[in-house]
């Protein structure tokens, strides 16, 4: 949603902090906020003008016209503040059709005023401009502004003046305030501007002379400004409408949304309801809520959301798990339905989604058993049969009723099904596997032949489009009727190669020539070539990092496709209208501000160019075009009959509606001719008319289909149309959002311009004026297939449809990803892993979750455990690691190891090459004599030698002792290192048997010469054995394998490679320069005489 309603005191902490007048803006930031906590003797340390002043105190929780309803209290001192609130302070009341309970009062200065004082100040968006309102009699008796109040239109892009405010709306103000009112006005406009307000309004606004006082004021802003205003706006609390309580849930389920690039939208409407639902798109989550009114559901219906953009696995676990958990709260004596709906997927893995449901419903199924929950599913898109089929299981595992149904199945019948308003059908009809295109095309369900028409003129010599031409700013230039054809080429701004390849295999099935996409646009890598494949070939696409440079190489390309974020899809936009070869572009990006897709339709409308979009999936022209990722899979496209133009053209704002769409018409037309979506924002780059007057001018078009959407008045111009005879071919409209009427609160649906400003913006005015129009409206969504049927078979008995044989499209082969995603391949791994796994949600270590290992405080120990041995192992045993990494850390800079980071630091290479360096020193005669003596010491104990017979065999063959001697430690100097080491695992582990030999070995080796001792490296070796052995987590056959493929070693690398690291930055800290050995420490041996 982009315009939210702020709270009273946040608009007036921005106006005044940022307000910049001539005018003495009076009573800066004198206001207090009351609840029912607040201690009235702090509330007046905090701001002693409440003992000084008298007072209003009001209501502040977006409650219209509080002085016609009482809810103001006027000239009050702080004790009188306090009697005024105790009769209304947390007390229940109605206002309008909405109940609710009075939570937040504003207390400010009371001021003194004439009613010739009072004025009426109002700023609101359009698409067009702003409009300033103004009225010099303001006050709660202003009445009918609309039809009152002098006007002034600021257009997109235009300055706001003194001058201008005096001329336009100042004619009735009182001469002696009009310089003060200009100022102001202008003022406000410039911080409506710049702190991105869609809705500002003052009344009254009371001018003295003194100066001006803002005395009630009401505001929404774009909140998809944040990321632009954040500094100025801080942390922006938006309060709900007043009968609607604010839920932490749905406070938690906003965060969510924010910190997704996925779409989570949950509204509360009765917790206490029986009927709930989980809705997959904007668009659909509208029509569910429509239907379940429709059959009377409307006081059990519980909540309104909706989940899209495809959100991750956990993701949408979150979201189910947060329902499942409000559903099963409180019992309902008739049980309770969970509706699980959606539209056809454009790109969402329906499988993948399902999963967290799936999760969720497994975690909450006692409760949702003991509630008697019954759910119903109904599901299209990529991977739905398998999603539907692991939706399915779950029902019988856990005994939950569960009726699962697909997309041969009405969107909304579930919704009947559920209130008990039809029958629930024992098997529900199978449909085709989602890897279906790769079986031969001729075995696929055929449309009937009586609904087949002959293909339109798009076969015939392509007519090119005209360029823009360059005219005045301001200026509107006309667009074009044909957007796409068989011959249309494109260029995709980001790296979208899911949806290229999906473009590029439409392209293959409807039989083009080429590929649409000629080429990608991504700033961020340099020019180079990407890897498509054309239908079982591979070709490569050209990347340009500099969008001037694909134009000039691709002077045939007319259309853009713009999928950057939301931050730079206006700049990128705005630079793509610079080229006069581009007619179309579709813009992707969700939560693009309004001032700036407003700035985007100017900019078109001058140049003659086609916006699609903002948020939107795109569109597609069956046989011709498709934009990204609309249609989706090729399934989709087949069992549509995408493949090929029909007789219908529809719009609709919703990408998931239009894809239902594609679904429907294709069940009961021949097809689809040409489909946009256009987005769900207040202001969308075209509207329904655009391409509603497109379609009445293009002959292959003989219907016309038009989902409309409570909110804006677009459709009236539909049905302006058709009465004044301009639109002639019929045409089947359905306004989505019949509930919004119904609903005791005002409820934001999912697209960000679904919401009635007015009765005239309503879905039930719409439908009723379309109605009236000559349109061919349905009761109800549930109807709207019957109705497009009955239109199009009148037009096959007029002979206005010709029908005509199907045409079997050529096969595309399957992409590996996908295929193994649907589990139909199988593949030997390169790579088999089984410590770590990093694609879930959550890392995983050996099998335990990283925030598992934080709790436990395994530490480094513990997680090297886990990651080297795949064991969660004793405490002691975690903190013997972790010694051994200590005392291992370093010794000092003249061992080979450090001698060489030092030498390699010093000739300036970098840190992971000196580390190398020193590593590569490791072995038998350096540190690596860990895994050696470990070996030497177990073999000599478990054959049964006695230490002497051990001492005595190893000399005998010639070997040294591996973990015997050094060249500094003795027997009468001893190695701290050693002895901190023996006395932990003396006292802690449960046997040191190899330990006890190898010090008997000692015994008789220091015998000979006192530094054989048993050093650091042997040590560790053979206490290590002992843990393997004995800490009750490895067999010794597991214990003797880690000895035996160089676990031991490890514990000396990664310990010395601390010290190593810090040898290189300690030299780089001094500044060491190039070392070089003095000649002085070389004895040069050379031979004294060298013959030829």
């Amino acid at each position: 949603m982009s315009a939210k309603a702020i709270s009273e005191q946040t608009g007036k902490e921005f106006l005044y902090k940022f307000i910049s007048t001539s005018a003495a803006v009076q009573n800066r930031f004198h206001y207090a906020s009351v609840t029912a906590e607040t201690d009235f003797d702090q509330l007046a340390q905090e701001h002693p003008w409440l003992l000084t002043e008298k007072l209003v105190v009001k209501p502040d929780q977006l409650i219209k016209r509080r002085g016609k309803l009482g809810l103001v209290g006027v000239n009050l001192d702080l004790n009188g503040v306090k009697e005024w609130l105790k009769p209304r302070l947390m007390k229940e009341m109605t206002v309008g059709k909405a109940r609710g309970v009075l939570k937040n009062f504003l207390i400010e200065p009371f001021v003194p005023h004439k009613q010739a004082e009072e004025f009426y100040v109002c700023i609101y968006a359009t698409r067009e401009g702003d409009y300033v309102l103004f009225h010099h009699e303001g006050g709660v008796d202003v009445g009918d502004v609309d039809a009152k109040a002098q006007k002034l239109l600021i257009g997109v892009d235009e300055k706001i003046s003194e001058d201008q405010v005096k001329k336009e709306l100042l004619t009735k103000a009182p001469n002696d305030k009009k310089a003060v009112l200009a100022s102001f006005i202008v003022g406000l406009f410039n911080l409506y501007e710049d702190l991105f307000f869609t809705y500002l309004e003052i009344n009254p606004l009371v001018v003295t002379k003194n100066g001006a006082y803002v005395l009630d004021m009401a505001a929404k802003i774009d909140a998809t400004a944040d990321y632009i205003c954040k500094s100025k706006w801080g942390d922006v609390e938006f309060p709900p409408p007043f009968g609607r309580e604010a839920y932490p849930e749905e406070a938690y389920i906003a965060d969510l949304d924010a910190k997704s690039g996925a779409s989570l939208k949950l509204t509360l409407l009765n917790p206490r309801g029986r009927i709930w639902t989980m809705v997959a798109g904007g668009g659909a989550s509208v029509v569910y809520s429509d239907t379940i009114c429709d059959l009377g559901g409307v006081d059990e219906l519980a909540n309104y959301g909706e989940y899209s953009g495809a959100p991750s696995e956990q993701q949408t676990y979150d979201y189910a798990k947060t329902i499942l958990s409000l559903m099963t709260r409180e019992k309902h004596p008739d049980g309770k339905v969970l509706i699980i709906g959606g539209s056809i997927a454009n790109f969402t893995n329906v499988a993948a989604t399902f999963k967290g449901i799936v999760r969720a419903i497994k975690d909450y199924q006692e409760p949702l058993k003991e509630h008697e929950v019954t759910i119903f599913v109904r599901r299209g898109g990529p991977n739905y049969q398998e999603g539907l089929r692991v939706m399915g299981e779950v029902g019988k595992t856990t005994g939950i009723p569960i009726h699962v149904f697909g997309t041969e199945t009405h969107m909304t019948a579930i919704v009947g099904m559920a209130l008990g308003h039809r029958p629930i059908p024992n098997q529900p009809p199978v449909a085709a596997h989602t890897a279906n295109f790769l079986l031969n095309s001729s075995s696929s369900t055929s449309t009937p032949t009586s609904r087949r028409k002959a293909p339109p003129s798009e076969n015939k010599p392509r007519v090119e489009s005209s360029p823009a031409k360059k005219v005045k700013t301001g200026a509107a230039v006309a667009k074009a009727t044909t957007l796409f054809s068989k011959h249309t080429k494109a260029l995709v701004w980001g790296m979208q190669t899911r949806a290229v390849q999906g473009m590029l295999d439409f392209d293959y099935v409807c039989s083009r020539n080429e590929p649409s996409v000629s080429a990608m646009i991504y700033p961020f890598t340099g020019d180079h070539k990407q890897k498509f494949y054309w239908g079982h070939k591979e070709i490569l696409i050209p990347v340009y990092k500099n969008m001037g440079d694909a134009m000039k190489k691709h002077p045939d390309v007319d259309v853009l496709i713009n999928f950057a974020s939301l931050r730079s899809a206006f700049e990128s936009t705005m630079e793509t209208m610079q080229y006069p070869q581009i007619q179309t572009i579709a813009i992707i990006a969700e939560g693009i501000p309004e001032a700036h897709t407003r700035k985007i339709i100017k900019a078109a409308d001058e140049k003659g160019i086609t916006i699609i979009g903002p948020a939107t999936v795109g569109g597609i022209k069956p046989g011709c075009f498709k934009i990204g990722n609309t249609g989706g899979m090729l399934d989709n496209i087949l069992a549509s009959k995408l493949y090929r133009p029909g007789s219908v053209a529809y719009v609709s704002r919703s990408g998931g509606m239009s894809n239902e769409l594609n679904n429907i018409i294709s069940r009961t037309t021949d097809g689809v001719f040409e489909g946009v979506a256009i987005g769900g924002d207040r202001y969308p780059g075209s509207v329904f008319t655009d391409h509603v007057l497109r379609y009445q001018d293009t002959p292959g078009v003989k219907m016309i289909v038009v989902l409309g959407e409570i909110g804006g008045t677009e459709e009236y111009k539909i049905c302006q149309a058709i009465k004044q005879g301009r639109i002639t071919k019929p045409v089947v409209c359905w306004c989505i959002g019949t509930c919004a009427t119904m609903f005791a609160s005002e409820v934001q649906f999912g697209h960000a311009g679904a919401c009635a400003n007015q009765a005239s913006e309503t879905a039930v005015a719409k439908n009723k004026a379309l109605k009236e129009a000559g349109a061919f409206v349905p009761k109800s969504f549930d109807e709207l297939g019957e109705v497009i049927i009955s239109v199009y078979d009148d037009l096959v008995a007029k002979g206005v449809i010709q029908p005509a044989e199907e045409v079997p499209p050529p096969t595309v082969p399957m992409d590996y990803s996908w295929a193994r995603e649907l589990g139909m391949i199988r593949k030997p791994a390169s790579f088999m892993t089984s410590i770590c796994d990093e694609r879930g949600q959550e890392l995983i270590y050996a099998g335990m979750p990283i925030t598992e290992v934080f709790k436990s405080e395994l530490g480094l120990g513990g997680t090297l455990g886990l990651l080297w041995f795949q064991r969660r192992l004793p405490r002691y045993a975690c903190q013997f690691i972790e010694m051994c990494l200590m005392v291992t850390a370093d010794h000092g800079p003249a061992v080979s190891g450090a001698h060489n980071t030092i030498v390699c630091a010093r000739a300036g290479k970098d840190l992971i090459s000196s580390l190398t360096s020193g590593l590569l020193t490791i072995g038998d005669r350096f540190g690596g004599a860990l895994d050696a003596a470990a070996k030497q010491f177990s073999k000599a104990f478990d054959s049964g030698m006695l230490p002497m017979e051990f001492v005595n065999k190893m000399k005998k063959d010639g070997k040294l002792i591996m973990g015997i001697g050094h060249r500094v430690k003795s027997i009468n100097n001893p190695d701290m290192r050693v002895q901190i080491l023996k006395d932990f695992v003396k006292q802690h582990f449960p046997s040191s048997q190899l330990l006890d030999y190898a010090l008997e070995v000692e015994k008789i080796t220091t015998s000979k010469k006192p530094n054989l001792i048993l050093n650091v490296d042997g040590l560790i070796g053979v206490a290590f054995v002992d843990l393997l052995r004995t800490c009750g987590g490895f067999t010794r056959d597991e214990a003797d394998e880690f000895v035996e493929i160089g676990a031991l070693n490890g514990i000396f690398v990664l310990g010395r490679s601390m010290g190593f690291i810090g040898h290189y930055l300690d030299q780089k800290r001094l500044k060491q320069g190039l070392y070089r050995h003095p000649w002085d420490d070389i004895s040069y041996v050379l031979p004294e005489h060298m013959s030829m």
